[in-house]
């Protein structure tokens, strides 16, 4: 059977290229009806964090990458390590250099067909011994994954390009075993668009960053599944069940990939668009809740009309505090220097008026909030501007948002004619 697995060492959080590596093989396994394993390579005693690996494997459930077999902890298998590696020692294939068990490089070309390069050729003769187990009793990266990937049957080796160095050294293994060798895909790294790898003074990196701001894990997919991979007609959105259908890696382009926070966040902006507003409210609970703008009491219903007004305009979740805040706080806000000129222009004897037949309107709808503007404007002869602007920063201290009627009606009877009450700049 086709097997893949994912090893992620939780010595880190999972960064978007692991992310993306991830996905990639649970793609093809599940393309090809085969399985996806999840090995933690933990035997870094003093590095691996045990917060992590449980940060890890719930960031990858968050993203819908389940497996099928696992998790297995290296941590857990250094017994079967040291017992392969003290057959080589017994075999005269490595040799003892203190408690360490070192293996001998002998030279030769070693040719593989990778799935997304093709054919890369290794000269070992720049290749010095390989330590087999440390001194300290664990295994090296390269031996231990090569022990892993046979024990579990592992077929396919999908990962990224930088790891095409370590290849030409378990290839060694595989043959000094005489273990049949996995194939190998090598994906091109993710890049800043300045060029080098993706790094934490270009953005976030980690999945975690993400899903902390409010990104929703389908867009995430979405998009690291478009850096390297397009299916026919090079579609932007992809649902995760179409790529399931449709992966190959045959699609998979060599060039590296340019990360684009923009791209992402126009992504995430469809996703969120085309979400039931009922599925966005209930994600945006926390995020105003951490900021303290609602409490475990809020009225949901409200919340769900304050969200259909901002769908189309979130770039993530946790922005719904920034430009929403006014939905929750009291009547009596904060002004910046700008909003308080753009207020003072309107004349006091309007605010008064629209108080007045704002607090006799029985249906404040959008409809008649818009009438009442309307007829102000025309009686008073002055452009709709002159009241539609200072009306907005009076009631929100921001130049611009959703549809200013809709906002009002949304906002509500009491807190918006309460808002224009407190006005004493």
């Amino acid at each position: 059977m086709l097997k893949v697995r994912f090893a992620p060492s939780p010595t880190g959080s999972l960064h978007l290229g692991s992310a993306r590596a991830a996905l990639f093989n649970f793609l093809f396994a599940k393309n090809k009806g085969g399985k996806f394993v999840l090995r933690v390579e933990d035997s870094d005693r003093q590095r691996s964090n045990k917060e992590l690996t449980a940060e890890i494997l719930e960031d990858l459930c968050w993203l819908g990458l389940q497996w099928d077999e696992g998790p297995y902890f290296q941590s857990e298998r250094i017994d079967l390590y040291k017992k392969y590696a003290e057959n080589l020692l017994n075999e005269k294939k490595a040799y003892l250099e203190g408690e360490a068990i070192i293996f001998k490089v002998h030279p030769q070309k070693i040719k593989i067909n990778d799935l997304i390069y093709g054919e890369i050729e290794f000269d070992t003769n720049v290749i010095k011994d390989q330590v087999l187990m440390k001194s300290d009793g664990s295994p090296t990266y390269n031996f231990a994954c090569v022990v892993d990937d046979y024990e579990m049957g592992i077929t396919h080796i999908i990962r990224g390009d930088d790891h095409i160095s370590n290849t030409p050294k378990q290839i060694m293994f595989y043959q000094a075993f005489g273990w049949q060798i996995p194939k190998f895909a090598h994906i091109p790294l993710i890049m800043e668009a300045g060029g080098g790898r993706l790094s934490k003074r270009y953005g976030a990196t980690a999945v975690g960053e993400y899903r902390q701001r409010g990104y929703l894990p389908e867009a995430l997919i979405n998009y690291l599944a478009l850096l390297s991979w397009a299916p026919a007609g090079n579609r932007e959105i992809v649902s995760l069940s179409e790529m399931l259908s449709k992966f190959s890696l045959s699609r998979i382009n060599k060039t590296k990939a340019i990360f684009n926070i923009d791209k992402l966040n126009w992504l995430n902006t469809q996703y969120i668009k085309e979400s039931k507003t009922e599925k966005i409210a209930r994600l945006c609970v926390s995020f105003l809740q951490k900021d303290e703008l609602i409490s475990d009491s809020y009225d949901f219903s409200h919340l769900e009309k304050v969200i259909d007004l901002f769908k189309g305009r979130l770039k993530y979740l946790s922005q719904i505090s920034e430009i929403a805040a006014y939905f929750f706080l009291p009547a009596k806000i904060e002004y910046s220097e700008e909003a308080k000129q753009k207020i003072k222009k309107l004349d006091k004897r309007i605010w008064d008026e629209l108080i007045k037949q704002w607090e006799n309107l029985d249906d404040f709808s959008t409809e008649n909030i818009e009438r009442v503007c309307r007829e102000i404007i025309a009686e008073r002869g002055i452009k709709g501007a002159e009241i539609i602007h200072p009306l907005r920063e009076a009631l929100t201290n921001m130049a611009v948002g959703p549809g200013l009627f809709e906002l009002i009606s949304v906002l509500g009877k009491e807190k918006a004619v309460e808002r224009l009450k407190c006005i004493t700049l």
